[in-house]
């Protein structure tokens, strides 16, 4: 006799309980695309080599960890044209995008470099 009879339904509780209702895989996506829109927007009009690299990963980004993670490859290319300080502007909206999407250990922290304004 076994302990532990694997199966579809034992693999997948262990790995994230329930599935999501359609409503909320839905809401996600219009979430997703929201936040690809935001992404490729302020980069559009650019067409050197490394835009167009970025632009195509954010088209073909499967999730929003992928978009989370390309936030840094966006924020070189904002960096080279407009400066760390401009491209950090132009960024913030769209990382606040992903605020409701992300576990709490990977969204932004504030920056303790930042200063308090008085």
């Amino acid at each position: 006799m076994r302990w532990f009879k694997p199966n579809l339904k034992s693999i997948h509780a262990l790995f994230g309980g329930h599935p999501a209702p359609e409503d909320e895989t839905t809401l996600l996506d219009l979430g997703i695309e929201d936040i690809r829109v935001a992404m490729l927007a302020l980069i559009e009009g650019m067409d050197d080599r490394q835009v167009l690299l970025v632009e195509r990963r954010i088209r073909y980004a499967v999730d929003v960890l992928a978009l989370w993670y390309l936030r840094g490859d966006l924020m070189a290319v904002l960096a080279s044209r407009h400066g760390e300080a401009g491209a950090r502007e132009r960024l913030d909206p769209v990382s606040d995008m992903f605020r409701a999407m992300l576990p709490q250990g990977l969204r932004s922290r504030p920056s303790p470099l930042g200063g308090s304004k008085e």
